[in-house]
C-alpha cells in the first residue's frame, strides 16, 4: 500500500482518535489517507493551538496526542507546543511534512532542518527516509512519548516518501511495566518515617500523571500524615480532605512554608524538578524521601537522603501495608498553620470592589463548577491566586502550566478538555495578553460546537511582569496596551460576549454561561492592586506561629 495509508493504519493501531492541525501541500497524501480513517482531523487556525490541544489530550487521557503541520513555518509554529509538552510531561506526537528528499525542483524554498530543530526540545525526532520503516518508527515514537517521563516526539514525512508503495506489518502495542523498589529501600523509608516527629507528604506532578490517587489517599489516611501539593500535583487527593494543608504556589515565604519549615521529614511523591521548587532544602535541615519512577537529580536545593525508585502506586501500596501510625507523631502545629493560612485566603472572598479581585474570581468559579468540572488557565499573575486558593476534588480538574509557563495555551487546552470530556463543564481563565496570543481558535471552538466558557481577566497590561517590575522597585513602564472590544470580538466569531459591571453581575453571568450551550466569553475587569501588597510585602514580612 501507499506509505501514507500505512502511516495512518499505524496511528490507528496505536489508538489515535484525533489529529489536530493545519495540513499543507506536503501533507496532501497523508490528508487523503485520513479521509477513510477512524481518526478525526480537527482543523485549527494556528499550529500552536493544534499543538496545545494535542498536548492537553495527552495530559488528560494518558495516551499520545497527535498534531500535524506542513514544513517550514508550519513546523516552526510547533516549537512552543513541543517545549510545553516535553517540559510538562505530556505525551504528544508531532507530524510535519517536507519537500521531496530524493528529487526536488524547488531548491531550498521553505526548507529548514526541522528534525535537528526539534531534537533539543523533544525526546525523539526522526525523518522517514524509507517507507518500509514507517510502522517501526511510529511504534518507537509512541513508546518513547508514553514512558515515564512522558513528553514530545516528532516524525517528519517527506511528500515523495508518503506516496511510495510499500509492504508493511503493524507492531503489537503493549503497555509498559515498571519495576518496584527493593525491600531494602522500603524498610529504609519506614525507618526514616518512624524516626521523624513531624513527617509531611508532598504530592508532585509525577503523581498526577500516573493516576495514583487511590494509593496516595490510602497511604495518607492510614498513617494520618498531612499533605501539601505542587501546582501540577493538584487534585491527586481531594483537597477538601481534612489533612490537606495547601498548595506550594510559591517557593518560600507563604503561610504553608511555616509548616514545611517545621517538618523534620518530607515524603516527596512524584517530584518533578521541572516545576519551581515547592521548598528549598538546606544542609542539616529537613530530610527528604524521594519516591518516583527515576532517581532524584541532585542540585543545591534538592538532595534527598533516600530514593525509593519504581512504580509509584505499587511502592505506595507496599509502604502502606508495612507502615503503622506512630504515637510520637505530632501534627497539631500543621493544623494551626492550616487554619491561619485559610483565614488569609478567605479574607478576600467577600470583597465587593469592582474591578474584581482575582481572589474573588477564584471563589465564584469554584462555586459554579461541579466537582468533576475542568478549569484551564493561561499564564499570568492570576495563576498564583488559583494555585493557592482553588481547591480540586479530583485529578486533572485544574490544568495549569508550571513547567514552560507559556502564554496562549489556556483556550486550546480548554477546547481539548471539552473534546475529551464532552459531558463535563469546562471554563478557561485567560489574561487579556495570553488570550490574544491564540484568540483565533474561537472560530475552531464555535465550528466544533463546543460548550465552553472563557473568562478574560482584563487589565490592559502584562500583569505578571508589572507585578515583578513593582517588586523590583522599578517605575511602571512598557507593559500596557489597548484591547479590542471583546464582546464584539466574540460576536464576530459566532460566540456570545458579556461585560459584567459588578461582582454580582459577574456571578449571575458566569452561572448563566456555564449552564448554556455554545461558546461564551466574559470580558471581566480585574483589580491587581493588591498583588504587591500581599505577595511581596505581607508574605515576606509575616511571622510564623510559635
Amino acid at each position: 500500500m501507499k506509505v501514507s495509508d500505512l502511516f495512518v493504519k499505524a496511528l490507528e493501531n496505536e489508538g489515535v482518535e484525533y489529529i489536530f492541525g493545519i495540513p499543507g501541500e506536503e501533507n496532501l497524501d497523508l490528508l487523503n489517507s485520513l479521509r477513510h480513517s477512524t481518526i478525526k482531523l480537527i482543523l485549527t487556525r494556528h499550529e500552536q493551538g493544534a499543538g496545545f490541544m494535542a498536548a492537553t489530550y495527552g495530559r488528560l487521557t494518558g495516551k499520545v496526542g497527535v498534531c500535524l503541520s506542513t514544513l517550514g513555518p508550519g513546523a516552526t509554529n510547533l516549537v512552543t507546543p513541543a517545549a510545553y509538552a516535553n517540559l510538562g510531561g505530556m505525551p504528544m506526537l508531532m507530524i510535519t511534512g517536507q519537500k521531496p528528499i530524493k528529487k526536488s525542483k524547488q531548491g531550498r524554498f521553505q526548507i529548514i532542518d526541522v528534525v535537528n530543530l526539534m531534537k533539543p526540545i523533544t525526546q525523539y525526532s526522526k525523518q522517514i527516509v524509507n517507507g518500509n520503516n514507517i510502522t517501526s518508527t511510529v511504534r518507537e515514537s509512541f513508546k518513547i512519548a508514553l514512558y515515564e517521563r512522558p513528553g514530545a516526539v516528532h516524525i517528519e514525512l517527506p511528500e515523495d516518501i508518503a506516496r511510495e508503495e510499500v509492504d508493511g506489518e503493524l507492531f503489537y502495542v503493549h503497555s509498559p511495566r515498571y519495576p518496584v523498589a527493593r525491600d531494602e529501600s522500603l524498610h529504609n523509608a519506614l525507618k526514616m518515617m518512624y524516626e521523624a516527629k513531624m513527617p509531611l507528604v508532598l504530592i508532585g506532578a509525577g503523581a498526577n500523571r500516573t493516576r495514583i490517587g487511590s494509593a496516595m489517599k490510602d497511604f495518607i489516611e492510614k498513617l494520618g500524615i498531612p499533605f501539601f501539593v505542587t501546582q501540577m500535583g493538584k487534585g491527586v487527593v481531594d483537597e477538601f480532605h481534612p489533612l490537606y494543608l495547601g498548595t506550594a504556589a510559591l517557593s518560600d515565604n507563604d503561610y504553608l512554608h511555616c509548616a514545611i519549615d517545621r517538618a523534620d521529614l518530607i515524603i516527596n511523591v512524584g517530584h518533578d524538578i521541572i516545576e519551581k521548587p515547592p521548598f528549598f532544602m538546606r544542609e542539616g535541615g529537613t530530610k527528604v524521601i524521594h519516591m518516583n519512577f527515576s532517581p532524584s537529580s541532585v542540585d543545591s536545593t534538592y538532595f534527598p537522603q533516600l530514593d525509593v525508585v519504581g512504580d509509584i502506586a505499587c511502592n505506595l501500596t507496599a509502604l502502606t501495608k508495612l507502615a503503622e501510625k506512630q504515637e510520637a507523631w505530632d501534627f497539631s502545629y500543621y493544623m494551626r498553620v492550616k487554619d491561619e493560612s485559610q483565614s488569609h485566603i478567605v479574607k478576600y472572598f467577600k470583597d465587593e470592589r469592582f474591578p474584581i479581585l482575582p481572589q474573588r474570581v477564584v471563589k465564584y468559579i469554584r462555586d459554579v463548577l461541579p466537582k468533576d468540572g475542568i478549569l484551564t488557565l493561561d499564564n499570568g499573575i492570576y495563576k498564583i491566586w488559583f494555585a493557592r486558593n482553588y481547591k480540586c476534588f479530583m485529578p486533572n480538574t485544574l490544568l495549569l502550566d508550571n513547567a514552560l509557563a507559556t502564554m496562549g495555551a489556556g483556550l486550546p487546552s480548554a477546547m481539548a478538555a471539552k473534546i475529551v470530556h464532552p459531558e463535563k463543564k469546562v471554563i478557561t481563565v485567560c489574561g487579556d495578553g495570553g488570550f490574544m496570543m491564540n484568540s483565533q481558535e474561537l472560530e475552531t471552538a464555535v465550528r466544533l460546537q463546543l460548550d465552553l466558557v472563557i473568562v478574560i481577566l482584563n487589565d490592559s497590561a502584562y500583569g505578571m511582569i508589572k507585578w515583578k517590575q513593582e517588586g523590583m522597585g522599578f517605575e511602571n513602564f512598557g507593559l500596557e496596551y489597548n484591547n479590542p472590544d471583546f464582546v464584539q470580538y466574540a460576536k464576530a466569531y459566532g460566540a456570545t460576549g458579556y461585560r459584567p459591571t459588578s461582582c454580582e453581575d459577574f456571578a449571575s453571568t458566569l452561572e448563566k454561561a456555564v449552564k448554556s450551550k455554545g461558546v461564551h466569553l466574559i470580558d471581566l475587569a480585574v483589580d491587581y492592586s493588591l498583588n504587591h501588597e500581599i505577595l511581596n510585602e505581607l508574605l515576606q514580612n509575616k511571622t510564623c506561629l510559635v
